[in-house]
Formats: structure tokens, C-alpha cells, sequence
């Protein structure tokens, strides 16, 4: 759940980093390479230094993953989980 969030996230950062004007420029003139460069400009971006930025503006940890780690939760879990009834599809 982590990893889809952080992935979310970074598709979001990078759509937003697409030259709207540019994109449509090239839309308007029927010109799919330009278009095409536009877009892989924004997709190739490496955004993960600016969300880690912001997720430490907002007092959060800058790497959730590590976060997630450190906090114990997975063994608190598990341990609460032992000898528990099996969660599933019933199948």
C-alpha cells in the first residue's frame, strides 16, 4: 500500500510538470512526435528528491518506506496475528 501510494504520487508530480501550452501546440498542429517529447520530458523527470522535500514541509517522514520500517509495526502485527483466524476470501 505504501509503494501504490508513493507511485500515485510520483505519476501526479510528473503530470503536473507536463508544458500544457507546449502540448497543446503541438496537439493543434497535428504534430504527435512534439507531443509525444512533451509528455516523455514530464514522465522522465526524477520527482522523488522534490516529494521527499515536501513530505518533510509537512512535518512528515521523507521516506515512507523507512518510516514504515522503523516503526515496529509489521512485528506488532504479526505478533498480535499469531495463532488468529485466517483472513481471506473464504475460498
Amino acid at each position: 500500500m505504501i509503494r501504490s501510494v508513493m507511485n500515485v504520487q510520483e505519476a501526479t508530480a510528473k503530470a503536473l510538470l507536463v508544458d500544457a501550452s507546449a502540448l497543446a501546440a503541438a496537439q493543434g498542429s497535428g504534430d504527435v512526435l512534439g507531443a509525444n517529447e512533451v509528455l516523455m520530458d514530464a514522465f522522465h523527470t526524477d520527482v522523488r528528491p522534490l516529494l521527499r522535500s515536501l513530505r518533510e514541509e509537512m512535518g512528515l517522514d521523507p521516506d515512507p518506506v523507512a518510516a514504515y520500517k522503523r516503526s515496529g509495526y509489521f512485528e506488532t502485527v504479526k505478533t498480535a496475528r499469531v495463532g488468529g483466524a485466517a483472513a481471506g476470501w473464504g475460498a
